[in-house]
């Protein structure tokens, strides 16, 4: 890696961290095509490069988490409990039974469009009924633990620790942002350790780009350290049904850009 491609990723980690920390997801989501199409990082190398990107930017934002004691709680326990296995059976799928890049670009399509869709809708219904009181609905552990262990899958075959997916989903049944960021944003973290430890095990045994780039990650993970903390500290500051609707706007274009990009 040269330095303009270090500054690069460097550059983009700051950027794409400092919009989704105060929203509780590391980035990595939206730092995937920027590897991919920017930076020139192949497949199935990207996804492990991009958990190293969560292991390395991730104890900025959770830092600060800790000190407020927003991890402390049982959601914490049950995310990652359910994501780390499923990580694990993520970045084998991955590395054995989608390595082509069409069904990459067709997996980010799948994944960003409801994803994005989602966050859109929840947060213009949130904002038009603010008057309106309601109660949060409860999630019991054992859905909790399944739905983290199906999203771990899905992190570890798309390289984002599973968390940015938590996040909008269990606040979309009702808990509230400041329960489960600091929860997700740690899910994202073990699971993004142990995924990476993965990929780079099977680098061992399979052939083709499966071990991360580990300059390029740790330049991006930087700027996502720096970002991640600055954004946490921005956060009180920062108008949430904006930053929501700029994450699920950010998330439909990416989608239906690999979408497009399928069709063609």
């Amino acid at each position: 890696m040269d330095w303009p491609t270090g500054l690069l990723g460097f550059a983009a980690g700051l950027l794409i961290s400092v919009t989704t920390a105060p929203v509780g997801v590391s980035g990595a989501v939206f730092l995937l095509p920027v590897q991919v199409s920017v930076l020139g990082v192949p497949s199935p190398a990207v996804t492990p490069t991009n958990l190293l990107y969560n292991v390395v930017a991730g104890p900025g934002a959770l830092l600060r988490h800790h000190r407020s004691g927003g991890l402390r709680g049982p959601l914490t326990r049950l995310l990652v409990l359910g994501t780390v296995p499923g990580v694990v059976v993520g970045a084998v799928i991955r590395v054995f039974a989608v390595p082509g890049p069409s069904v990459f670009r067709l997996l980010i399509a799948v994944l960003l469009l409801p994803l994005g869709g989602w966050l859109c809708l929840r947060t213009l219904h949130r904002a038009a009924h603010t008057a309106a009181a309601r109660e949060p609905s409860e999630v019991s552990p054992r859905t909790i633990t399944r739905l983290a262990m199906a999203v771990g899958v899905a992190g570890g075959i798309y390289g984002i620790g599973g968390g940015s997916l938590l996040g909008p989903i269990l606040v979309g049944r009702g808990m509230p942002v400041a329960k489960v960021a600091p929860a997700a944003l740690a899910a994202t973290f073990v699971t993004s350790v142990v995924g990476a430890g993965t990929y780079a095990l099977l680098s061992l045994t399979a052939t083709g780009d499966i071990a991360p780039y580990w300059s390029l990650g740790l330049a991006c993970g930087l700027g996502g350290l720096c970002g991640g903390y600055l954004g946490a500290r921005l956060q009180p500051r920062l108008p949430e049904t904006a930053l929501r609707l700029l994450l699920g706007v950010l998330a439909l274009g990416i989608g239906g850009l690999y979408a497009i990009q399928i069709v063609r």
